[in-house]
Order: C-alpha cells, then structure tokens, then sequence
C-alpha cells in the first residue's frame, strides 16, 4: 500500500464578514478504513468516499449529540449508499454492493455517476426534537458533489458549491480524499455564489490538495483568497461505528423465542454483520439460549 495523505482532519471558517460559512476536510484515512473494512472496489470506493466526506461535513454543522444519516438510493451496481455522522468527526458508511469497478469515463475519471445511476438523495437529521428532520431530492448528476448541492439548495435553502474528491491508488487503496462546503448564508449578495463555483472550477482539485500535503485550513484559504477569512477551528474524523453485542444480543432478542430457537435448531448458532463496519458477532447456541431466558 502506498502513503497515504496525512490524517483525516476537519476546517472550519466564515468569510466575507460572515456572510459564508465553509467546511474542508481531509478525509483520506477515514475513507481508506471503509474501503478495507468492506473490500470496495475502485468505482465504489470513490463513491462511498464522496458520500462519507459530505456526510462528516454535515455532521460538523450540527451541535451535541445531533446525528445525520444520508442515504444515495440509484439504480446503478452499486444500488444504494449509506453514511451516518454526528457533531464530533465521527461516521460510518457502506454501499450495498461494494464489488462496483466500471471502466472510466469520458473524461478518463472513475465513473461514480454510472455506478451510481439515477435515483433520490435522502437526509435525516436527528435534532434532538420530537420528529426527525427529513429532505429528499433526486440525483441530479450521480457525481454525489453536484447532488449534495442540489439538496442544499432546494430542502435547506442554503446556496452551497460543494467540491468532493477521491483518488484511488494503482493497488485500490485509497491514496487522498476530501471535500469543500461553501454556503452562502442568509442577507448575502447571491452573486456570491456564481463566484465561488467559479473558483472551485479553476482551483487544483481537493484530492491533489489533499495528496500534496495542503492542510482543511490551506484548502479554505486557497479558495476564499480575498474574502477576509476567519479560522473557526478544526478537528480529527475518524471513521467509528456504534453497533455492540449488546445491540446486536437485544436485535436477536427482538425476534422472539420461536426464531432464536429455529437458528439453534437449523444452524447451531448465529452470525450477524453489521452493515456500516463489517464487524462480526458470533451467538452460539448456549449464547442463544440465555438469550431465550433473557427475553
């Protein structure tokens, strides 16, 4: 495996007396620990990687213990992409089928957009409130960076240029990944927006940012040059996954004492795999059976 571009790291800053807001990560690690983790393939590496890197970024516009899950539902190979971040740089993601190669495109890219297909981009968003928040908006490219846009725009009403990046190395591993938000907030000059996609269309892409060594806070400065940026902080990301054999114990408990005892029967025991992390939780059939009594 080659080096990989430093560790994942998160930017934050506002510019143009506040009237922007503006994420940048580095995200390389976190995506490299997802490829490996689910064995993905080229195509779909880039693509969970782009969906992860968007996901974490949104993760840091909320506070506390508020969480986002995204979810990239198209009818291309790859079927459907989950990623699930909260507040404090921590996410997990997967795709349904991550054995996804397909040849390059016209533009000799990896092509995300054709493993991804067409279909609906979804957004929940725990808020700590009494009903979660939710948008939804169709794919408008399969790109990811364009469709995350697309929804910022339409179901929050924040203009945003989004710019997303995964470069995937000759042995498949992932050799840089990041990712670039810049919204333009409420009372602010619209125009600004033209001007920031703009940039983004002249500016070294994130993945070469990130593989030649410019950190979350270089890339923000490389782009919003002139904008009176204001530093806001920053912070690792690590990818990070909630499942537990308690979860998993309480889920086999969930199913009843009929289904537990047909997976003793037929199987001697179980194994269950969680989707986001690929860990493997082994239950034989004494295990099983104090879960019987349990429940």
């Amino acid at each position: 495996m080659s080096d990989r571009a430093g560790m994942s790291l998160l930017a934050r800053a506002s510019a143009a007396a506040g009237s922007l807001r503006c994420l940048a990560a580095a995200t390389t690690d976190i995506v490299e620990d997802a490829r490996r983790r689910h064995g993905l393939y080229p195509t779909a590496a880039a693509a969970v990687g782009r969906t992860m890197t968007a996901t974490v970024m949104m993760g840091a516009m909320l506070t506390d213990d508020q969480r986002v899950v995204v979810e990239i539902v198209g009818d291309g190979p790859l079927g459907h992409i989950v990623a699930d971040a909260d507040a404090h740089g921590n996410v997990r993601a997967y795709a349904a089928n991550p054995h996804v190669h397909l040849p390059a495109n016209a533009k000799g890219k990896l092509d995300v957009a054709g493993a991804v297909g067409k279909g609906t981009l979804h957004v929940t968003k725990d808020l700590q409130l009494r009903e979660m928040y939710r948008g939804m908006v169709p794919l408008i490219s399969g790109e990811i960076a364009e469709d995350f846009a697309y929804y910022f725009v339409q179901s929050e009403q924040v203009p945003s240029a989004v710019s997303l990046g995964v470069l995937v190395d000759t042995d498949s591993s992932i050799r840089a990944a990041g990712g670039l938000i810049v919204q333009v907030l409420p009372g602010a000059d619209p125009a600004l927006i033209d001007e920031l996609e703009k940039r983004l269309k002249t500016l070294q892409s994130v993945s070469h940012m990130v593989q030649i060594g410019m950190g979350p806070a270089q890339m923000i400065d490389a782009l919003l040059d002139g904008f009176d940026v204001r530093h806001l902080g920053e912070m690792p990301l690590q990818f990070s996954c909630r499942c537990s054999r308690e979860r998993f114990s309480k889920a086999l408990i969930a199913l009843g004492p009929a289904e537990i005892e047909a997976m003793i029967r037929e199987q001697g025991g179980a194994e269950l795999v969680c989707n986001f992390c690929a860990e493997t939780y082994h239950f034989t059939a004494d295990d099983l059976r104090q879960l019987i009594q349990a429940a």
